[in-house]
């Protein structure tokens, strides 16, 4: 047996033993009651509680008709959109701009000049053409809208009467119904599970009256991915041998392809198309697919049954916590956010990229993803047993390997340095903060540390190696020892996480510091558990990295902004000090200096400035105090970033609507305070107040 091996087993053997420890005695939860409890039930035509069906590659947003029919309507608030993880477009630059071309910009580091692709533009005062078009593409875009006609005439909001819709969480079914001409319309709706497909069922007695339209908007960064013109830049044919609609839009072509009951398609624009039906019952599934090629169908039957099977064995498997029995008021509305989270996240953050903050819902932020938020997204499902929903973006990482091995090279680092905000590519844009941040580096390490816990084995260590090692290794050349000095320390020029200062002058941000320590120490075991040699580098840094930055018995954002509480532009966005016991284990924190650091936020905090992942992360660090009263007022603060809509989504304001980290944060949170943390006593949900609460678990991990 090589030492390699022999590690395995022993590591193998401590985390079964970690999860036994953490499984409480008691009887099966009913998760088909749990689930279901919370189907969301929208009544009469509410624009602020779209649906969203998906299978996380997949997802399309409807309204009250249980299809698209009032987009205008509901555009304002959430847009309703069609997207696809493949669904990418990059609009042509009439000036040939490339992020190739774009200037370097020189940053002192320590004596060193250093290359990033900056810009000082501020989207306040208006970036230039070339900044906006670099920012703007790729971007998710919108594959196509469905909606009703009734007699050829578009319906409003004000034509659909008593109008009632639900969820089905259990089955993956939405069924809606309400009253148009007098008649009642009774529309289901369900995605396919397994390909980018979405079938609908419609009763009625207007039933050929009614027709379905299908429009195809040019792709767009904007929030709803779509803008109507540009006729001359997309090209829609209606194949009717194949029933297809053949989509060519600049770099892109796919297709969209049609089974139903007894129909025919009328074209009516260049890309709006009219499907009449002649059986009472309307049955149709609309599925869509890169390039040109034609491929079988699903019936809704089959779709149905497929998606009923799919989401039964979701609820079944991974992880189910109840609070159904306490006798604190929040418990319920708690619960509520939990079931319905694990459904957003299921849809919007599980496939093979990492996801919008917003999910496949709307675009944000130019339609690309966020690297650093990946891990409140994702982290969870791991802790929830369903490891496979994180695992699926990770070869992307191992895809961008060059790409980030490039960007450290070109710095004069080793290793990779991971992008922040960007499309497939992995290439960042230029702006002024996104080349300068650094929390999302360790990022790849805390995920192939979760995915070994779960399964310790040498196929996942030989898997993630080279990401875990060459993420190390950026992280050691990037710290450095200033003149004059015997500790390394990050920065400058650093973006702390707490975007508010200024990363020119930057040096040592109390949770960056924190997370290089846990991830050069998380290295340092992968290597021992491989049987490799020591890593003097890593070692070395790691001995001698920077202590925490503190000032008056309290941690401070970062060793250059002493003044974080009495500067009132320090006391805003994330109180990420935090993060350093809660998010990690905080070996190297200490916990009465945490507990009054925690104390000086809740009264100096600038709540409205904090984000949906906020109240998570004070949740986890007031649980690793042992202070789970507090831990549940942030869960359920209330702030406006805390609130949650019907449809159990995290709101924010209403141009970020649904915000997908906050869903997921809580996810995070929620486990380990029930099943705990490496260290915690062995107490049974030892996150949780010993006062009121009713903490039902099943199939949980401990978090590190």
């Amino acid at each position: 047996m090589t030492n390699a091996q022999r590690t395995l087993d022993v590591k193998k053997a401590d985390y079964v033993c970690q999860n036994v420890d953490s499984m409480q005695m008691q009887a099966p939860i009913n998760r088909k009651n749990l689930v279901t409890r919370h189907n969301p039930k929208i009544i009469g035509v509410d624009t602020r509680a779209p649906i969203t069906l998906g299978n996380g590659e997949f997802a399309v947003t409807v309204d009250a008709t249980g299809l698209q029919t009032l987009k205008d309507a509901y555009a304002s608030f959430l847009p309703l959109t069609t997207m696809s993880n493949w669904g990418w477009h990059t609009a042509p630059s009439p000036e040939g701009y490339t992020i190739e071309k774009f200037p370097l910009t020189y940053y002192e580091s320590h004596g060193r000049q250093v290359p990033y692709r900056f810009t000082k533009d501020t989207w306040w005062k208006g970036p230039t053409p070339e900044t906006a078009y670099l920012a703007r593409n790729p971007h998710h875009f919108c594959l196509g809208h469905i909606g009703l006609l009734l007699d050829g005439n578009t319906l409003r909001p004000n034509d659909i009467l008593e109008a009632t819709q639900e969820l089905e969480l259990w089955t993956g079914k939405l069924t809606s119904r309400f009253i148009v001409d007098g008649q009642q319309v009774i529309v289901e709706t369900v995605c396919h599970p397994k390909i980018d497909a979405l079938s609908v069922k419609i009763e009625s007695s207007l039933a050929k009256r009614l027709a379905l339209e299908i429009y195809f908007p040019y792709g767009s960064h904007e929030r709803s991915g779509g803008v109507d013109g540009h006729d001359l830049a997309h090209h829609t044919q209606y194949c009717k041998d194949s029933s297809a609609f053949l989509r060519s839009m600049d770099n892109i072509k796919y297709s969209v392809g049609l089974t139903a009951s007894h129909h025919d398609v009328t074209q009516t624009t260049p890309h709006c198309f009219v499907v009449n039906f002649e059986d009472p019952t309307i049955e149709a599934t609309i599925s869509y697919r890169i390039g040109h090629d034609a491929k079988p169908i699903p019936s809704y039957a089959d779709t149905k049954d497929a998606a009923a099977q799919f989401w039964q064995g979701f609820w079944m498997s991974g992880g189910a916590v109840e609070l159904w029995e306490s006798t604190d008021p929040r418990a319920k509305e708690l619960e509520r956010r939990i079931v319905l989270s694990q459904y957003l996240t299921a849809i919007q953050s599980g496939g093979t990229l990492p996801p919008q903050e917003s999910g496949l819902m709307y675009n944000s932020w130019n339609g690309k993803f966020h690297l650093e938020m990946h891990y409140w997204h994702a982290a969870h499902f791991v802790l929830w047993g369903r490891e496979k929903l994180l695992e699926r973006s990770l070869d992307w990482y191992l895809e961008i390997l060059p790409a980030a091995r490039k960007t450290a090279e070109i710095q004069g680092y080793d290793g990779v340095r991971w992008p922040k905000c960007v499309g497939p590519e992995g290439i960042n844009a230029p702006c002024d903060i996104e080349p300068f941040l650094i929390w999302q580096q360790p990022h790849p390490i805390y995920y192939a540390e979760l995915l070994y816990r779960a399964t310790p084995s040498i196929q996942v260590l030989q898997k993630y190696k080279d990401m875990v090692q060459q993420t190390a290794n950026f992280m050691a050349s990037f710290a450095v020892i200033p003149p004059g000095e015997s500790r390394y320390v990050l920065g400058p020029p650093v973006a702390p996480a707490q975007e508010v200062y200024d990363h020119s002058l930057t040096i040592n941000p109390c949770y960056e510091l924190s997370y290089w320590r846990w991830g050069l120490e998380t290295a340092i075991k992968w290597r021992q558990r491989l049987g490799l040699l020591p890593d003097s580098k890593l070692e070395t840094v790691l001995k001698h990295l920077a202590p925490l930055p503190q000032k008056d018995g309290v941690y401070i954002a970062a060793e250059t902004a002493p003044d974080t509480f009495e500067n009132a532009a320090y006391i805003r966005d994330h109180p990420t000090m935090v993060a350093s016991l809660g998010m990690l284990p905080g070996k190297d924190v200490n916990h009465e200096t945490m507990r009054s650091t925690l104390d000086k936020i809740n009264d100096k905090w600038d709540w409205p400035s904090t984000w949906g992942w906020d109240y998570p992360m004070l949740a986890m660090t007031a649980a690793r105090l042992g202070m789970g009263d507090k831990a549940i007022d942030y869960l359920c603060m209330d702030t406006p970033k805390n609130t949650w809509l019907i449809t159990g989504g995290n709101y924010q304001h209403d141009g970020l609507p649904i915000y997908l980290p906050g869903n997921g944060g809580l996810l995070l949170a929620i486990a380990m305070m029930a099943a705990g943390w490496d260290g915690d006593g062995g107490k049974g949900a030892p996150g949780f107040p010993s006062e009121g609460w009713v903490v039902k678990h099943e199939n949980l991990r401990k978090m590190p």
